[in-house]
């Protein structure tokens, strides 16, 4: 028996150097005080166990063994042979992957040869039971160690482990049938010929190729294929402009002459709006999936040039579509999202949207993220880019395996696709597919990249493209003649030139072709366009009284809720009696019938379920079991549709985005976002900005969502007082100077017209009125609700039944109902507003005695701006002094929005005078004195009678 020499003393240091930091405990009897013997045997197939073989196999068996958990250190995935796709050229050194690394095992060559029995742990050996050591090295090389660099040891499920262990590791599962190579070369020719084709006919324009990572076109495929095989119906895909043309031509399939069409100079904006670029654009398509002769919807949402603000959205998307299927588990709807390198490191709201990965409102079962590595931005080096060593570290947060592989191998990236679509499937979580490839041309086809990477460059100058080298090994096989392969060229040559002949044809310009979230059947009734009307939003009496008498109980029994919320609940119960309801029961009772009539209501963000202000209380939480709760909404009807309140995560970029992409999917659905504070709302400007104010002139794409943002004055500090009307009603489309014709369906038409709607309503009433207008509308506008926070409990804030109940509507202007409109002509003065300073100034204007003197008007829907009401009103008080007040300072609020549209419907000799707080720079001050003089100031001026005699306009 051949014997191996070891210092007793070095040995027990290596096993504690190498397996230690791992949390193996194995070595512990041999350590340097009780060391081993200086001599003993080797090991011997089927027959003892030497301290080598200890020490190593506690090594191999370990779940964190060093080729599992650094392997992809040394990975070869950079395709182009130059870069570590790690950002760190250091090899571990307790990683074998050559024999001078050996002798940090205290191992000879000669140890290689000897045969090892396989731990049961390990799928290396497939069907052996014994390998040699030189064996077993170089199979946990090829599976971690060359064009696939796994990600995984991170997560701590051993189940999940296993599983992906098994996928890589058993030999041979990487075996591809001839039939499969010919089908994954196809799509390597369509991906290829399809950017080769643009360039050739539009070589001065800016398309964001994908050459340098052809391979994603057959990637995608892959996913769909698989996720197709095993039940998914429907793939909500987001993405940004890198490859979305390639995309849409290749995986989602839109007629390749509608995007060459888009392409024309002298291409006008079709229907409606403005239009996007088309690598913004997004398309839905229903087809068969030819791999599974499966149906399958696909959607590409549209994104802007924010590159990751898609994500939330598809999300959000996603989200809804499994809810209204019934899909609890992800089975029949799922997403992808395909990322940028820099981008994915970059930006925030990567961050945000994995972690609503797995919370129970938000989930989506899983999602394949698709990562397309140029290994640069857009000219900045990687390393300037991101302190993590990869770019797709962020999503080991959300334990999410990550599987690198290098796009130069179509193989290995059609594998490792399957392998994702299929975790994805069976554990219902996110993972990430790194395609580490390059970008052949620069950011766009007019940069040049030789600027700022030279040798970069240079080498890709050099580089084979992918095609020609995945043909080339094809022939070499024996799989494809060069005959067949030219003949494929040539067939999707022929395909691309015809549609380029249709796409000349004009009446193919449509821009409702790419829509991304079709409604089918809500524009039109019996194939007729609906009416544009809007029928009256009050309900019967007995469905308020309803509403009440359930939002004032505890319909569980054996609920113990807490004695504060039992006053809260019997003061609802005494409002209902007295047929009263202040902002709380109006939005229940807006809420609840909407239920009743199958309007699905989803309201969501931070802190919502009870209010910010604990004024909702809309989830009851049991005070003696842990996580029992009761939401009376969803006891209001037997067949009433489902009520969603959900606190979300402390996000408002993300969930914003997802709220936003739930409201796509369906237009029969209340989708509410409510941020803490108003001011809130500025972390998720660029999902305002990009999608809801801009979202139908972009893409034509109709979206309901409603925001509701707390605002007023009250002292409390510049971030918990404005919710920045100014810049939402800078935003709004509506013309200032145009004088508009008041025909019998103004409302609506206006409504119509605009891109969003912007209210601040004093009532209770008006809330619960504009909220089911927003329903009732037969079409679908963003909603701005400027929200109260000392209105919520002031005694004047109350409404009647009366002013609810069948009949009734909302109002868009309210006007003065006291002494002053039963003597116009007494009145001296006509002060306008909106929002909470209404109830400042008719409290103010009690106190000095000046009922009849004064009229106060407010104006409930600021845009579009109601031109009629407010020429009505105007014309009643003739000859007086008009006054617009508000609490906000000069250069914020409204009265930049309402100045030039009060000239245009009084014209210039009745000036419009402002009375509020002078210009500043933050919107609120912090202390609380400073704001009671500043509002006793403009409040003195406000009820001045004199206070603009002789002043000029």
């Amino acid at each position: 028996m051949s014997q191996l020499r070891l210092l007793p003393s070095r040995l027990g240091a290596q096993a504690s150097r190498l397996l230690a930091p791992h949390g193996v405990q194995r070595f512990s009897w041999c350590s340097r005080s009780s060391g081993p013997p200086a001599t003993f045997p080797s090991s011997t197939v089927g027959g003892g166990s030497s301290y080598m073989e200890e020490m190593y196999f506690a090594w191999l068996e370990n779940p964190q063994s060093v080729h599992k958990i650094r392997g992809h250190h040394v990975a070869q995935l950079d395709p182009l042979g130059i870069l570590d796709a790690d950002l760190d050229s250091f090899v571990p050194s307790d990683l074998i992957t050559t024999i001078d690394k050996l002798a940090f095992y205290d191992l000879q060559e000669a140890d290689l040869d000897k045969e090892f029995q396989l731990p049961t742990t390990t799928f290396i050996g497939g069907s052996e039971h014994t390998l040699s050591l030189r064996e077993i090295i170089r199979r946990l090389e090829s599976t971690y160690c060359q064009h696939i660099g796994l990600e995984f040891m991170f997560i701590n499920d051993v189940e999940q482990c296993q599983w992906i262990r098994q996928k890589f590791e058993t030999p041979g599962v990487m075996q591809f049938s001839s039939e499969e190579k010919r089908t994954l070369l196809a799509r390597l020719v369509r991906s290829m010929r399809f950017e080769d084709f643009l360039a050739r006919k539009w070589s001065s324009e800016k398309r964001f190729g994908l050459e340098g990572c052809e391979v994603m076109i057959p990637a995608l495929k892959t996913i769909i294929d698989k996720s197709s095989e095993m039940g998914i119906e429907n793939v909500i895909l987001g993405m940004p402009h890198r490859g979305r043309l390639n995309v849409l031509a290749n995986v989602i399939r839109k007629d390749l002459e509608q995007i060459f069409c888009q392409f024309d100079p002298k291409l006008e904006a079709a229907d409606e709006g403005s239009g996007d670029v088309k690598y913004h654009l997004g398309m839905y398509h229903e087809r068969i999936n030819r791999v599974t002769n499966r149906n399958i919807a696909l959607s590409l949402v549209a994104n802007p040039s924010h590159l990751e603000a898609v994500d939330p959205v598809v999300q959000g998307k996603t989200k809804a579509e499994q809810f209204y299927r019934g899909d609890t588990q992800g089975k029949k709807v799922m997403s992808v999202l395909v990322h940028g390198d820099a981008a994915f490191a970059g930006q925030g709201v990567v961050y945000e949207t994995f972690h609503l990965s797995d919370l129970p409102s938000y989930t989506t079962n899983g999602t394949v993220h698709v990562v397309v590595n140029n290994q640069i931005g857009f000219t900045t080096d990687p390393r300037m880019a991101r302190s993590s060593p990869y770019p797709t570290d962020v999503a080991r947060v959300v334990n999410a395996p990550i599987f690198h592989v290098n796009a130069d191998d179509p193989e290995a990236v059609i594998y490792v696709c399957s392998v994702a679509a299929e975790w994805r499937n069976t554990f219902n979580k996110d993972v990430v597919v790194d395609l580490v490839c390059y970008r052949r041309r620069g950011h766009n086809e007019m940069d040049e990249p030789m600027f700022t990477q030279p040798l970069m460059y240079k080498q890709i100058h050099r580089q084979v493209p992918v095609l020609k080298k995945y043909a080339d090994k094809l022939i070499a096989e024996g799989t494809v003649t060069l005959q067949e392969f030219e003949e494929e060229i040539a067939k999707y040559d022929r395909i691309c030139e015809e549609a380029y002949g249709r796409s000349k044809d004009k009446k193919i310009l449509h821009i409702k072709h790419w829509l991304d979230s079709p409604w089918p059947g809500f524009f039109n009734v019996d194939g007729e366009p609906k009416s544009m009307a809007c029928p009256a939003t009050g309900i019967p009496e007995d469905v308020l009284t309803h509403v009440g008498e359930v939002a004032s109980s505890v319909p569980l029994e054996d609920f113990k809720i807490h004695t504060g919320l039992s006053r809260i609940l019997r003061g609802r119960e005494d409002m209902t009696r007295k047929r009263t309801v202040d902002w709380a029961l109006a939005e229940y009772m807006a809420f609840g019938s909407l239920l009743k009539e199958g309007i699905h209501v989803r309201l969501s963000g931070q802190d919502v379920e009870r209010g910010t202000f604990s004024h909702r209380h809309h989830v009851l939480h049991d005070q003696e079991v842990d996580r029992r709760t009761c939401v009376p909404m969803n006891h209001l009807w037997p067949d009433q549709a489902p009520y969603t309140v959900c606190n979300s995560s402390l996000s408002e970029y993300g969930v914003l985005g997802f709220e936003l992409g739930y409201a796509m999917a369906s237009p029969n659905a209340l989708v509410l976002w409510e941020a803490q504070f108003g001011d809130f709302h500025n972390t998720a400007q660029c999902i305002i900005d990009q999608f809801i104010s801009t979202g139908q002139a972009k893409w034509v794409r109709h979206n309901g969502i409603v925001l509701l943002l707390p605002h007023g004055m009250e002292g409390m500090g510049p971030e918990h007082s404005s919710a920045r009307p100014e810049r939402f009603l800078q935003m709004s489309n509506d013309d200032s100077d145009a004088y508009p014709a008041f025909t019998q369906d103004f409302e609506v038409r206006q409504l119509y017209d605009c891109n969003w709607i912007v209210v601040n309503c004093s009532t209770p009433a008006n809330y619960f009125h504009v909220l089911r207008r927003q329903i009732l509308l037969p079409f679908r506008k963003p909603l701005i609700i400027f929200t109260p926070k000392s209105l919520l409990r002031h005694p004047e804030a109350k409404s009647s039944f009366d002013q609810m109940v069948s009949g009734t509507s909302f109002q868009r202007v309210i006007p003065e109902d006291g002494a002053a409109v039963r003597a116009p002509e007494q009145v001296q003065r006509l002060i306008f507003c909106t929002g909470k300073v209404y109830y400042d100034l008719v409290k103010e204007r009690s106190s000095r005695g000046l009922d009849e003197q004064v009229a106060i008007t407010r104006l409930e829907q600021i845009s579009p701006f109601p031109f009629d009401l407010i020429k009505q009103e105007a014309e009643k008080y003739p000859g007086v002094e008009l006054v617009w007040c508000q609490e906000e300072h000069k250069n914020m609020g409204y009265y930049d929005y309402i100045s030039p549209r009060f000239m245009t419907v009084l014209g210039r000799a009745r000036p419009i005078w402002y009375v509020g707080r002078d210009p500043a720079a933050a919107p609120a001050t912090g202390n609380r004195n400073t704001h009671l003089v500043s509002l006793k100031k403009f409040l003195d001026t406000a009820f001045n009678l004199q206070a603009f005699e002789g002043k000029t306009f």
